[in-house]
C-alpha cells in the first residue's frame, strides 16, 4: 500500500508543476506495478488516469477517453467520487479537444456531481460556443482564488487564452508574465512551452509579430521534444500567423499545412479546422486584405465574433471592425450574404 500511495504521489506532484517527462516515467512504472496487483482497484483507478494523461499529451486522444472511463468505474466502485470527478473532467478535456463539444460539457456536469469543478476546461468550452462573458467571469474568479503558484501554473494558461480572446490585452499579458516567471522558477519543460506559447500570443495580439516568433519558436520545440502533437501543431499554427504578418506567405501556408495534416491525423477537428480556414487563395478578390479573407472564411464556416477572435488571437472588437469593412468591400449587409459571397468565390 505504502508503494502505492508512493508512486502517486510522485506522479501528482509531477503532473501539478507540469513535469510531464518525469510523469511519463513514473506512469509506465506505475502501470507495471498495477499489473502486478489487479487487487488493488483503488490504484489500479489511478494508474488509468495518470495513462489516460499521458495519452493525451501524446495525442492518443480516444485511447485517452476509454483509460478515463475506466478510472471512472474503478473509483466508483471503491467509492471514491472526487477522484472519478477529476477522471470525469479530464475526459471533458479531451472531448473538447475533439470537438464534441456536448459530450465533454456531459463529463464536466458529471465530474461537478461528483464534488470536482471541472475548470477551467469549462471556461474553455463556454469560449468555444462562444460564451466569452461567462468565460472571462469564471477566469477572472479563479485567478483571484487561486493564489498558491503550483495550482495557479495549471490555470494561467487557459486564463491567458481567455483573455486574449475576450479582447483584455493587459491582462493577458500580466498573467503571461506571470506564467513565464513561474516556468522559470519550476524549470519544467512543458510548463516552459506553455509559457512560450502564451507570451507569443500575446505579443502577436499586441502587433509584434517579430518579438512573438522566439516565443512560439521554443514553445514548439519544447513540445516536440516532449512528444506533444497537439500543442506543437497549436505553436505552429500561431508561429504561422506571425509569419503572415512579416509578409512571408509562402511559409506561413507551409506551416499551416503542416499543422492542419497532423490535427486531422489526431482527429482535433476544431483546431484542424482553424488551419484550414487559415489557408487562402492567392489571389483575393474585391481588395480583401489577407485577414479581412480570414475573418469571411470563419464567418462562412458559421463561427460567432467571439470564436473568431479566438482563432485568429483577436478583440472582439478588431473583428467587428473587419467584418464592417468587409461588408463594405464586397456591398454586402448581412452574414448570410457574406457567407455566399465566400463560397461563390472559393473562399471556404
Amino acid at each position: 500500500m505504502m508503494a502505492g500511495h508512493a508512486y502517486c504521489v510522485m506522479i501528482e506532484g509531477c503532473q501539478e508543476v507540469s513535469d510531464l517527462g518525469r510523469a511519463s516515467a513514473w506512469t509506465a512504472a506505475l502501470s507495471r506495478w498495477c499489473s502486478s496487483q489487479p487487487g488493488l482497484v483503488a490504484f489500479t483507478g489511478q494508474c488509468a488516469v495518470h495513462r489516460g494523461q499521458i495519452m493525451r499529451l501524446h495525442g492518443a486522444f480516444a485511447a485517452a477517453v476509454t483509460e478515463f472511463d475506466d478510472a471512472v468505474r474503478r473509483y466508483q466502485a471503491v467509492g471514491t467520487p472526487v477522484a472519478a470527478g477529476l477522471a470525469l473532467a479530464e475526459r471533458g478535456d479531451v472531448l473538447r479537444l475533439l470537438g464534441d463539444l456536448d459530450a465533454a460539457e456531459a463529463s464536466y456536469d458529471r465530474a461537478a456531481a461528483h464534488g470536482f469543478e471541472p475548470q477551467p476546461g469549462l471556461a474553455l468550452l463556454w469560449l468555444a460556443r462562444g460564451g466569452t462573458r461567462a468565460a472571462a467571469a469564471a477566469a477572472r474568479r479563479l485567478v483571484a482564488e487561486i493564489t498558491d503558484p503550483v495550482h495557479r501554473s495549471r490555470l494561467l494558461p487557459a486564463a491567458v487564452e481567455i483573455a486574449l480572446a475576450t479582447g483584455d490585452a493587459g491582462t493577458a499579458r500580466t498573467l503571461a508574465d506571470e506564467l513565464g516567471r513561474t516556468a522559470t522558477a519550476f524549470g519544467c519543460s512543458a510548463l516552459q512551452a506553455m509559457a512560450g506559447y502564451a507570451a507569443g500570443g500575446v505579443e502577436l495580439d499586441a502587433g509584434d509579430p517579430a518579438g512573438a516568433l522566439p516565443y512560439l519558436r521554443k514553445a514548439r520545440a519544447l513540445w516536440n521534444a516532449l512528444d506533444g502533437p497537439y500543442e506543437a501543431a497549436r505553436a505552429q499554427m500561431r508561429i504561422a500567423l506571425a509569419l503572415r504578418a512579416l509578409g512571408d506567405e509562402g511559409s506561413a501556408a507551409a506551416e499551416l499545412n503542416a499543422a492542419r495534416r497532423v490535427l486531422e491525423e489526431l482527429g482535433a477537428e476544431p483546431a484542424a479546422r482553424e488551419a484550414a480556414a487559415l489557408l487562402l487563395p492567392g489571389v483575393l478578390p474585391d481588395g480583401l486584405t489577407a485577414r479581412e479573407a480570414e475573418v469571411l472564411r470563419l464567418v462562412a464556416a458559421g463561427r460567432s465574433n467571439a470564436q473568431i477572435a479566438t482563432a485568429l488571437v483577436l478583440s472582439e472588437k478588431t473583428v467587428a471592425r473587419h467584418l464592417s469593412n468587409i461588408f463594405t468591400k464586397i456591398g454586402v449587409s448581412s452574414r448570410t450574404a457574406a457567407a455566399a459571397y465566400a463560397f461563390d468565390r472559393r473562399l471556404t
